[in-house]
């Protein structure tokens, strides 16, 4: 009972001080001084900038296996009026990143308290998961090559879910999801003159009016792909001028990440075409690209069996969710696997400013990363 009074204290202060993408320099000094008490072998810090690593090895020689979660919040100002709520001006926790932490922070108690059998666990406290350049940032830092995971395995609290249940899915987790940005050079000109100029409005009606038949938004059937406007800008407040450029913003959602590669090079030769027809050059940029989490079967399995060990609750889904996770990055260089752990069902939705996360949950993902942790550690 100690312990999971100190671990809501970790979360609820975590929530107090939340940091965003890239920033959170306090937040992994808060992990470290907690994991101080509960001292890992071995500690790597700054990983892909404030990222840290605690590892906790066994007795004997085994599989290695890496658990992670993510650090950072989001810029979206806290509406609720509790006690713990942000103290930062327009951020704060809305994907329960917070409890994500608090959760591992629990395993790491357990690991310090009673060892692996065999093998090692790896606690990866990884940044900027928001903005998708977390993952990669981690995976490039020479740092964690050295690590080599044999398992990698997530999970994400889940809203609309019954409290405490493990939602798992083979194949396909969470969607590939990409970003792109086109932006369009023309020619100003009077705008009483517009044919003396090349104005980029109809180009980017057309690219908006075609993209918009290639959605298939049903994520049910096959192909799916979610093609969302995000933003566009065009020309000045100068009601004489006839704009000479403009830009549009989608973001783009696929079930694969090979269905989501076709898609780009489909997206990127569509707005070209429509560019070269209105006379506009044309410049292409994607950003916060996330890749699928595609689960390993063998890994989701392990999930399953530890779920059903313990007694907890296990939905098997039938589709992927619709948003992004970096974790994705992970799941295509190792076996692993993302699964769901439900946060209520009249919880706030993720990312909605009066979300917090449920407190009573962060027992049942210690309990569940422990158990699949034995599974592995322990099966030699």
């Amino acid at each position: 009972m100690e312990n999971s009074n100190a671990l809501i204290l970790l979360r609820k202060e975590l929530h107090q001080h939340p940091e965003v993408s890239g920033e959170e320099v306090q937040t992994a000094k808060r992990v470290l001084s907690f994991l101080e008490n509960f001292p890992p072998d071995k500690v790597i810090t700054g990983l892909g900038t404030t990222g840290v690593a605690a590892i906790y090895k066994g007795e004997k020689t085994g599989k290695t296996i890496l658990f992670r979660c993510e650090l950072d919040a989001l810029p979206i100002e806290e509406i609720n009026i509790f006690e713990h709520r942000s103290r930062s001006k327009g951020v704060s926790h809305k994907c329960g990143h917070d409890g994500h932490i608090a959760i591992l922070c629990g395993l790491a108690i357990e690991l310090h308290q009673k060892k692996p059998e065999s093998g090692t666990v790896i606690l990866l406290f990884q940044p900027a998961e928001e903005d998708g350049t977390g993952a990669q940032k981690v995976f490039l830092d020479p740092k964690f090559a050295i690590l080599q995971p044999d398992y990698v395995f997530a999970l994400h609290n889940l809203p609309g879910y019954d409290m405490h249940q493990i939602v798992v899915k083979n194949n396909t987790f969470t969607c590939a999801v990409n970003s792109i940005i086109i932006k369009l050079k023309g020619k100003t000109s009077h705008a009483g003159e517009p044919e003396k100029g090349i104005n980029p409005a109809l180009a980017i009606a057309a690219i908006i009016t075609e993209f918009n038949t290639i959605i298939q938004s049903d994520i049910e059937k096959e192909d799916y792909c979610l093609i969302t406007p995000i933003y566009t800008k065009m020309g000045t407040k100068a009601y004489g001028v006839s704009a000479g450029a403009g830009e549009v913003h989608f973001t783009v959602r696929s079930d694969s990440n090979s269905q989501m590669r076709k898609i780009e090079g489909t997206l990127e030769n569509l707005a070209k075409t429509i560019a070269n027809k209105h006379n506009l050059s044309c410049k292409i940029k994607w950003t916060q690209g996330f890749q699928a989490n595609e689960n390993n079967k063998t890994t989701v399995d392990v999930i399953k069996k530890a779920a059903k060990t313990i007694d907890f609750a296990l939905l098997e889904k039938d589709t992927p969710f619709t948003w992004g996770e970096d974790f994705g990055l992970f799941t295509q260089q190792y076996p692993g696997a993302m699964f769901g752990l439900g946060s209520g069902l009249n919880t706030p939705a993720l990312h909605n400013p009066d979300y917090d996360f449920p407190d009573e949950i962060i027992a049942t993902g210690v309990a569940i990363f422990h158990q699949i942790s034995k599974e592995i550690t322990n099966a030699h």
